[in-house]
């Protein structure tokens, strides 16, 4: 029986997946020294996730529209990432942005958060 929720909710998050693909919004737009500001503030993040999730989906789809290419990192069963998240962020749920700064890491884990978060640092054009 799990199998088969399995691959439905795979196939469903593929289908989400493919509509968001279609879908997206245009990214914004920045000065070439504006954008490479905020890449060198997203050198210390990254998201975990899984493709298919539709929360990460979410999440994915703001990185994108607010242009922000930040290092996604794939947390299924099996995979490396899987690891690191469950240890060094205390468990193993998706979407999780990781924000090292000064040293310290902070793991922000719903999707609502991480996309409020990114709209407030990098949502206007400086």
């Amino acid at each position: 029986m799990s199998i088969i929720i399995n691959l439905i909710r795979n196939g469903l998050g593929c289908i989400i997946a493919f509509f968001d693909l279609i879908t997206r919004p245009r990214k914004m737009q920045r000065s070439a020294q504006a954008q490479a500001s905020v890449e060198q503030a997203l050198s210390g993040m990254a998201l975990y996730q899984f493709f298919a999730c539709p929360f990460c989906i979410k999440t994915r789809r703001a990185m994108h529209r607010l242009n922000l290419p930040i290092e996604t990192r794939n947390a299924k069963k099996g995979a490396p990432f899987r690891v690191e998240l469950e240890q060094l962020g205390g468990k193993a749920k998706v979407p999780c942005l990781r924000i090292s700064q000064n040293g310290e890491d902070t793991w922000m884990y719903e999707s609502n958060d991480i996309i409020h978060y990114l709209e407030e640092r990098f949502g206007s054009v400086r």
